[in-house]
């Protein structure tokens, strides 16, 4: 059956923003739980500033509030967070970075460097494979 509709949970990881300085955009921390899978995906708009590169970095834990988050294990990751990231000429592209570890919770954080002008990006997490299908449409 080709269904992923009643498949996936998608869920705000950054709203779309205007970034023009080198300050880190934190995600919002994703719960998995009732979800086997989980894949972040990164959006970009317009990057004016001609040298700024943008690293990704993806947390772990088993605390709702992440204390202690560590960074995950490249074991973990499907993809790498090198590839994930992005860089001045990678306007209007996407990106994505899986997640196969064993925390319930992860956390995205997106890092310019270099930034002096405005960087339009976003990223949502989609959990998948769910232990209850459907899932909700809408999403919460």
């Amino acid at each position: 059956m080709r269904d992923l509709h009643n498949n996936i949970h998608p869920k705000r990881v950054i709203s779309p923003v205007s970034v023009s300085d080198n300050t880190a955009q934190v995600g919002q921390i994703i719960d998995r739980q009732g979800y086997e899978s989980l894949e972040y995906i990164i959006a970009t708009g317009s990057l004016a500033d001609a040298d700024v590169t943008f690293t990704v970095l993806l947390e772990e834990s088993d605390d709702s509030g992440m204390s202690p988050a560590s960074a995950v294990d490249d074991a973990d990751l499907l993809g790498t967070e090198a590839l994930a990231g992005f860089q001045y000429d990678d306007d209007n592209k996407t990106r994505k970075l899986g997640y196969k570890g064993n925390k319930r919770y992860t956390r995205l954080t997106i890092t310019p460097v270099g930034n002096t002008s405005a960087a339009l990006l976003c990223a949502v997490a989609v959990l998948g494979d769910p232990a209850n299908a459907p899932t909700d449409n809408p999403p919460e």
